[in-house]
């Protein structure tokens, strides 16, 4: 009994935090005058460049997948796990790496300048897709990797055998498996950049490249026209929603066929030509991934000594925004951790964090300065956007436990305490270390709703990398974006090894 109303507690809780800011944003709303040119302007921009980045990331996924299911060669399984890396990579880091590579001062264009090469600029669309590619490339290729890899071995024998070439091995087995694949993995893709903020805010470049969430940004920060950011936000909640909709749909397709599980060496894919295009494909990959991230550690060396005061004091705020976010999740995920909680927690996807974040300044606005709680609305907000990744990992094992000692709890009139402390809590030890570790590095990265009520001196260590990219202070944002990086692996990996320490993996 008392379980089960720890349940319905954080279910109210977390509907509460969905429908109460939707409720004063769709309220605030009424009061928009009309749909401005700019407004549109970003509204088409939004559309573009989440269908390009869906379809740049996924296009040059398919080869890269295809590469990796084929090739055997040492890192291989190294470069499959930096795959996930991007994931939890803090934006903000990501992007001073790919200005560092392909900014006007970057290594690519100071490689190419005695080339009379013209020089090559990061900021507007270009910008943009180049860092959601960066996130997304990693993402989209791990999906059709799994399916790629699902396929029986046993059809690529049999295909070897009846002498199928490139094309007949193309329309018997790849195009059948990408058919079903893709799709989802192209509307995933445009979901997660939909709403994406801080490469917009960052590499947008001007009115032309603007979208609803930095328009948003921009409604509340600089004009302080909240009836605009909230009508700009309901269309951005509209457009997620609609989107998570058809990502839900067509993900729901089988990929996986019948075979005997054996491992059956591939025949396909040994000319020359195919050959030498893998290698390419793989170490173009690797090039573009882990470049970026070498000049964040080379640069961030020598920027690291020189970080002030305020830097530290940032990143002391940054530590304790993850430390809140994670222990917040932790207290919804658990008790929602069964098959009508895991749809509770989807809405975390789709709400907006910016939308989220000024449905909350609304309703507490009437009663304290929204900008003094900056530091506890971040934490919230980080912690409901985290929760579908924690449900979805704590889930099955937490269901698993509740079938198979549900019995013996009865057996030992064990109550909701004990059963909790001697039984559920011990067997989802590592999981618990997972998502926390997942969900501390995600908020550690975050610049989102920190961007709209900091002040300077409530500022996160993300807000203080941009604060010192936008002053050109680009030594010590590579110092400050080092520092965040380390501390936001640092996380996972406490998190993720401390749920792992005598589980027994």
């Amino acid at each position: 009994m008392a379980a089960r109303l720890v349940s319905i507690v954080a279910a109210l809780t977390v509907a509460g935090l969905v429908i109460g800011p939707v409720l004063a944003v769709g309220l605030r709303a009424e009061a928009f005058s009309g749909f401005r040119a700019a407004d549109w302007q970003a509204l088409r921009f939004t559309l573009v460049q989440a269908t390009l980045s869906a379809v740049l990331s996924v296009g040059f996924a398919i080869p890269l997948a295809r590469a990796l299911a084929r090739r055997q060669f040492a890192g291989r399984g190294m470069l499959v796990a930096l795959l996930g890396a991007p994931f939890i990579l803090p934006v903000i880091v990501a992007v001073l790496g790919l200005v560092a590579v392909f900014g006007q001062s970057g290594l690519l264009n100071r490689v190419l300048a005695p080339l009379g090469v013209p020089e090559l600029q990061i900021y507007g669309l270009h910008g943009v897709l180049l860092a959601h590619v960066f996130f997304n490339l990693p993402l989209a290729t791990r999906l059709i990797l799994q399916a790629w890899l699902a396929v029986p071995a046993e059809q690529f024998r049999l295909s070897a055998t009846l002498g199928l070439g490139r094309r007949a091995m193309w329309n018997a087995i790849e195009w059948p498996l990408l058919k079903r694949i893709v799709p989802g993995a192209l509307a995933v893709i445009f979901v997660i950049c939909l709403s994406s903020f801080a490469v917009a805010l960052t590499l947008g470049g001007g009115p032309k490249a603007t979208t609803l969430e930095l328009a948003i940004y921009q409604s509340v920060r600089f004009d302080f026209d909240l009836a605009r950011a909230a009508a700009l936000g309901l269309i951005q909640l509209g457009l997620a929603l609609a989107a998570g909709l058809v990502a839900l749909k067509v993900t729901s397709l089988p990929v996986a066929a019948k075979g005997l599980d054996r491992v059956v060496p591939r025949w396909d894919g040994v000319d020359r030509l195919s050959r030498a295009a893998d290698i390419f494909w793989i170490g173009a990959a690797a090039a573009f991934l882990l470049t970026p991230l070498t000049m964040v550690a080379v640069n961030g060396l020598t920027g690291i000594t020189s970080l002030g005061a305020s830097v530290w004091q940032a990143a002391g705020h940054s530590v304790s925004v993850a430390l809140g976010s994670t222990a917040l999740c932790l207290l919804w995920a658990l008790p929602l951790s069964t098959r009508w909680g895991e749809w509770l927690g989807l809405a975390g996807i789709a709400l907006s964090p910016l939308v989220l974040g000024i449905g909350l300044f609304l309703i507490i606005r009437p009663f304290v300065n929204p900008f003094e709680l900056a530091l506890y609305v971040t934490a919230t907000v980080n912690a409901f956007i985290s929760l579908p990744f924690a449900l979805r990992i704590l889930r099955p094992e937490a269901e698993v436990i509740r079938s198979e000692y549900t019995r013996l709890r009865q057996a030992l009139g064990l109550t909701s305490w004990a059963w909790l402390r001697w039984v559920f809590l011990p067997r989802l030890k590592r999981p618990i270390g997972f998502a926390a570790g997942l969900t501390a590095a995600l908020s550690m990265g975050d610049l989102g709703v920190i961007a709209l009520f900091a002040n300077p001196d409530r500022a996160t260590l993300p807000l203080k990398v941009f604060q010192l990219m936008g002053a050109y202070r680009m030594d010590q944002a590579a110092g400050a974006a080092l520092l965040l990086l380390i501390l936001s692996l640092a996380l996972f990996w406490l998190f993720d090894r401390g749920g792992r320490v005598g589980s027994g993996s």
